[in-house]
């Protein structure tokens, strides 16, 4: 393959600092946007000038689904917390105590759903591996400290907590030493995902560092890279410096046997728009790696089942792979963008509908919860009661994974643990012998 870049790097990135002056720009009166800087005093805000001028329709805005894509909003959040911090903010309270607020609030958001800093920290004897997770036998996920970042932070994003600059939130290492070993250790693992934050986001020569010695481990059969950079800096792969090199990277990879899967979020069909993706699309995929596109259920930004059959289809043509349907996760402001897991089916189910078997490679609606990957198969009654179809994708248990199970029917429920089971007074995941509330 023949690469050749076409630009310089040109990216800018917009930071609370410039939250104000963008606001203006979407309308917002003083009072609004004062709501909105107390909103991103909790979660995190970032975003480029590629999605600021060529993604955002600001004439459409603060309704625009990209700008509310990527600027917070004032009712994200509970009005009593934001109108205390606005309240400091307007007082021009000192920053620790506008801080100490801040931390009280995001205490109450979850910020690690899934026991995800708890539950799945791998162990070299007795000591932890510092940056990975080990949640299912056959992947694990790698946490680089120079990839915690992103080319723009997508509001409803359930690793937010990552970017809010608390040490204590964050899980992340650059002992690529350490991980080699504990994949040596465990011969069940056959995949690694780097993601972050997003992986992208690093040079190559970072990038390097991580990729190159899990070529010669021989029991991998798949590295997969997490990223939204080809919606929010497909310049990543046309135009900066290190774009070609990066491709070469990629070509090294296949051509040492293994599948470079490379994993795009694309949340909404305007992200596809730009020519710019077009042609990193077409070089990632020059390369032999394979990107799968995956995106979460967002009220207010594409829970629309035409918003799915747009997306899937332009990705067919475009060359890439459906892949998942997520369900908000139980975290930050979920309560915010969550659409009941009915409503979820049923866009799922539509959108499903309307596409060829090419986009049918797509799976969900999915819920990345704590015992592992549940999807939502449909609603149904049985035995005279509505309820719930479900099975496992991917599960803690491996015993579990693609069986059926039933929970009863609520048209409220967002997330596995609103859910009670049906036909029996626990689900198959639970621990044996403990019954949950009916």
């Amino acid at each position: 393959m023949i690469l050749q870049q076409t630009g310089t790097r040109r990216f800018k990135a917009y930071t609370s600092k410039h939250l104000d002056e963008l606001l203006r720009r979407a309308g917002l009166d003083d009072e609004e946007r004062l709501k909105v800087r107390a909103v991103a005093t909790v979660l995190p805000f970032r975003t480029n000038a590629y999605v600021v001028d060529e993604l955002i329709d600001w004439s459409a805005a603060p309704d625009d689904p990209i700008y509310r894509l990527v600027f917070p909003q004032a009712d994200m959040l509970p009005a009593a917390d934001v109108a205390r911090l606005a309240d400091l903010l307007k007082a021009e309270a000192p920053n620790a105590e506008v801080q100490a607020e801040a931390n009280r609030v995001r205490a109450q958001l979850n910020p690690h759903p899934a026991g995800q800093k708890e539950l799945n920290v791998p162990r070299i004897g007795d000591e932890p591996v510092p940056g990975m997770q080990h949640k299912y036998p056959e992947t694990v996920l790698v946490f680089p400290k120079q990839g915690q970042t992103c080319h723009a932070y997508c509001t409803y994003c359930f690793r937010w907590a990552q970017f809010v600059g608390d040490a204590d939130l964050k899980f992340a290492s650059d002992d690529v030493g350490r991980m080699v070993d504990y994949i040596s250790r465990h011969p069940e693992v056959t995949s690694v995902l780097i993601t972050g934050g997003d992986a992208m986001i690093m040079g190559e020569p970072v990038l390097r560092r991580y990729v190159e010695p899990l070529l010669e481990l021989e029991q991998l059969e798949s590295i997969r890279i997490g990223t939204k950079s080809l919606a929010y800096w497909p310049q990543r792969f046309t135009g900066d410096p290190d774009a070609d090199d990066t491709l070469r990277l990629f070509e090294r990879v296949v051509a040492a046997g293994k599948n470079l899967a490379f994993m795009a979020h694309f949340t909404h069909p305007r992200e596809l728009e730009p020519p710019q993706v077009s042609a990193a699309v077409e070089r990632i995929i020059g390369t032999g790696a394979t990107i799968r596109t995956q995106a979460p259920l967002i009220r207010s930004i594409n829970d629309d089942p035409a918003v799915w059959t747009s997306m899937w289809r332009r990705q067919l043509r475009m060359g890439m792979v459906p892949y998942y349907l997520f369900v908000e996760r139980d975290t930050g402001p979920q309560d915010y963008f969550a659409v009941p897991l009915a409503r979820a089916y049923e866009v799922f189910r539509d959108a499903y509908a309307s596409v060829s078997g090419l986009c049918r490679t797509v799976r969900g609606p999915s819920m990345s919860a704590t015992p592992g990957k549940v999807c939502v198969d449909g609603v149904m009654e049985v035995a005279g009661e509505q309820v719930f179809v479900l099975h496992f994708i991917q599960a803690r248990d491996p015993s579990l994974v693609g069986r059926p199970f039933f929970a009863r029917y609520d048209p409220e429920a967002v997330w596995l643990t609103d859910l009670r089971p049906a036909f029996g007074e626990r689900f198959p995941f639970d621990p044996s012998g403990v019954a949950l509330p009916s």
